[in-house]
């Protein structure tokens, strides 16, 4: 690797680095940002609010991609990602500044979703130009390899962020930075933006893009090229369906639902939760450029959708023995004790609330979202038509009311063996470092194996949608099957899957979610996607 290609590595990886901590420090807040911005509302009602305001960072970023794949095909790829990377700069400090909504009322859940909004669009440009400009900078064989270095970016980003907040967290303690402490994370990345700003001013035009444009054969119309001309349109769909699909939901289990599943589900404390991930991230992160180098030699292909089915094969078991570890009294009570709500089935409704908009009302519904809330495993009996509503744990009824708090249900689920909040056996650490006890090295140990399906899955997509596509079109035909898969698939993943859990008494219930789209992708690309780690990208 010459002088030139690692700065041209550094330069693309470090920016990308710092969008990716702009974007994550919501996700990895998520909980205090719900209590700060969102606090009108019921905290389970307030939590999804909190999750879609994530997710609605994700939803635009195919728009993102659209508009900025365009530019970038028609002006560059250098000019494009330094307009994307101010955008999210600036938005992320507007973050760390905007009053909360005791202040404010309703004015700051609206502002701060446009700004995740403008995130998006940001991000959907900026993924698309950083791989293509560091592929085509790299020497054919070592595609793989060099784009690799981007792959790391959105993890590096995410661990950089917990770091981060975690340093924040320990110097502030949990209840100054609950209060206020949590915008110093959003302030700080207007530093990061100077540093990124500066260092890409100093970056050349990608020398394939230039010798196109020298040469007068690049697009006018790179949209049309790309999305209305069906030659090239159906590998924008096979790269989707085949491809990046799955890697988005594999993506997100591994790094984002895992964090959410431990905090939400599982009761573990938000500075331990974040540790643990942190130390996964940690040990994981390298592998990324071990799958990208590989696919050099083996190809693309085999290391995406073999990183797809092993994950869709292994989610349950590995989420369970996690739940054994980190919350064991909890994994007891889920497989001993007997919980059902029995009520009239004309009063029950269905549960599926993704976007935190319904409100329940019949006893049967309050009741199940109360359960679902405290982690308990629950199933529904039908009972007369025209009877009340009653729960039963291991054959006993306890009296059930209608309303937010049920100290009885919960005094007898508690009584019967499922864990107070606070348990002792649920996982804490101290501090970063206590990492020896065998409890929470047998946790980081299944994070890292998730870590892993995600090094194999995203390792080696930069170099692949790269060389599916050609010169004059690549910015966008490449972008928009990128975050339509990650924007869409991944990002509404958190929301999608707490909500059927909650829908559904099971808390492995979600996992259903990445496992049936990762296995349509590991079908899709071994039956219809071409391998393509010797595509000459010069063309």
């Amino acid at each position: 690797m010459t002088k030139d290609e690692r700065f041209v590595i550094f330069a693309s990886s470090l920016g990308t680095v710092f969008e990716w901590y702009d974007f994550y420090l919501y996700g990895s807040l998520a909980a205090i940002i719900g209590a700060q911005f969102f606090s009108a509302y019921p905290p389970a009602t307030r939590d999804i609010f909190a999750l879609l305001a994530f997710a609605a960072g994700f939803l635009v970023r195919p728009f993102g991609a659209i508009v900025f794949g365009r530019i970038g095909d028609i002006v560059g790829r250098k000019y494009t990602f330094l307009v994307t990377i101010l955008i999210m700069g600036v938005s992320t400090f507007v973050v760390g500044l905007l009053p909360n909504a005791a202040t404010i009322g309703i004015a700051a859940p609206i502002i701060l979703i446009i700004l995740r909004l403008l995130q998006g669009l940001a991000l959907g440009g900026e993924y698309g130009g950083a791989a293509t400009y560091v592929a085509e900078h790299s020497p054919h064989g070592k595609r793989g390899y060099y784009t690799s270095f981007i792959q790391t970016t959105a993890t590096l980003g995410l661990f950089l962020s917990l770091l981060v907040i975690l340093f924040t967290r320990t110097m502030l303690g949990e209840a100054a930075f609950a209060d206020w402490g949590w915008r110093i994370p959003f302030l700080l990345s207007v530093v990061l933006l100077g540093v990124s700003v500066v260092i890409r001013l100093k970056l050349n035009e990608s020398p394939v893009f230039q010798k196109m444009k020298d040469e007068g054969k690049g697009s006018k119309a790179p949209l049309t090229e790309s999305f209305a001309k069906w030659s090239n349109a159906k590998i924008v769909l096979l790269a989707l369906f085949g491809g990046v699909m799955g890697q988005g939901v594999v993506w997100y289990t591994g790094q984002f639902y895992a964090l959410f599943f431990l905090q939400s589900i599982l009761k573990v404390d938000g500075y331990t939760a974040n540790l643990l991930i942190a130390w996964s991230l940690l040990l994981g992160t390298g592998f990324f450029i071990v799958f990208g180098a590989l696919s050099d030699k083996i190809g693309r292909k085999p290391i995406i959708l073999a990183g797809c089915l092993i994950a869709a094969l292994t989610f349950f078991p590995i989420f369970k023995m996690i739940t054994g570890n980190a919350n064991p009294a909890l994994e007891k009570a889920i497989n001993t004790i007997k919980v059902e709500v029995v009520a009239d089935p004309a009063g029950c409704g269905d549960l599926f609330n993704p976007v935190g908009t319904r409100v329940f009302t019949a006893p049967c519904d309050t009741a199940r979202a109360y359960l679902s809330q405290q982690s308990v495993k629950y199933s529904t009996a039908y009972g007369a038509a025209g009877s009340g509503v009653k729960v039963v744990v291991n054959g006993k009824d306890v009296p059930y009311t209608a309303a937010a708090s049920n100290p009885q249900v919960l005094a007898a689920v508690q009584a019967a063996g499922y864990p107070k909040a606070g348990d002792a056996q649920i996982v804490k650490m101290s501090n970063p470092f206590d990492i020896f006890r065998p409890q929470v090295a047998a946790i980081i140990g299944l994070l890292f194996v998730l870590v892993l399906f995600v090094t194999m899955v995203y390792g080696p997509i930069a170099a692949m949608l790269v060389e599916l596509f050609p010169t004059k079109i690549r910015y966008t035909s490449m972008s928009l099957p990128y975050h339509i898969g990650n924007g869409w698939f991944g990002g509404l993943l958190p929301a999608t899957s707490f909500a059927i859990v909650a829908s559904t008494g099971d808390i492995y219930a979600g996992l259903w979610y990445p496992i049936i789209f990762a296995s349509i992708t590991a079908v899709v690309g071994f039956l219809f996607l071409p391998e393509t780690k010797d595509v000459d990208i010069t063309k």
